[in-house]
């Protein structure tokens, strides 16, 4: 069967029209690099949201229903406690820090340069900051959360908080993952 010129044009033209949007749907817009979305980096961060939820969840979770004065084991112990095990095993790495600037414990303090240019990013009111590493084997995301108060019981151990405004980063959630 023979198609007409203007139809195949026309044809020719749909399909060009249907494969750029796709591609900027795929992407999302106002991102660089149209039709080149870096699908490994995409997966990568929607694990980082995904743990995100689960670890915040748990931390307020365990505080509601087992911390009941200051004598009780803090919740953020058992996160870092957490998180060790989970590095232990080569899943990924986290890291509880304080954005305050009065640490519950000296370890959990901003220490790389990741860390630190975070710390300043969630200072200002940022909810989230990431970047990608190249190291010698692979490609990996740093990423950092922020942490409000979310609980009055964060207070028992955490006196200062109380001067915390609504919203405001008194901790972060430090996170590196392989990009694959």
């Amino acid at each position: 069967m023979r198609v007409p010129g203007g139809i195949r044009t026309f044809g020719a033209v749909l399909a060009g029209w249907m494969v750029a949007v796709s591609c900027w749907a795929a992407e999302g817009p106002g991102q660089e690099g149209a039709g080149k979305t870096d699908r490994p980096l995409e997966r990568t961060r929607k694990t980082v949201r995904m743990l995100d939820d689960v670890y915040k969840t748990a931390v307020v979770l365990i505080t509601d229903k087992y911390v009941q004065d200051e004598n009780d084991f803090p919740a953020g112990s058992a996160a870092i406690a957490l998180f060790k095990a989970i590095k232990e095993k080569n899943w990924h790495e986290v890291k509880l820090l304080d954005v305050s600037g009065e640490p519950y414990n000296d370890e959990n303090v901003a220490k790389d340069e990741f860390e630190k240019a975070a710390l300043q990013k969630l200072k200002s009111g940022e909810t989230y900051f990431d970047r990608v590493e190249n190291r010698n084997d692979g490609r990996y995301l740093r990423a950092a959360t922020a942490i409000p108060v979310v609980l009055e019981k964060c207070t028992l151990c955490h006196e200062h908080y109380k001067q915390a405004k609504p919203g405001q980063a008194i901790g972060m959630l430090s996170y590196t993952l392989k990009i694959e």
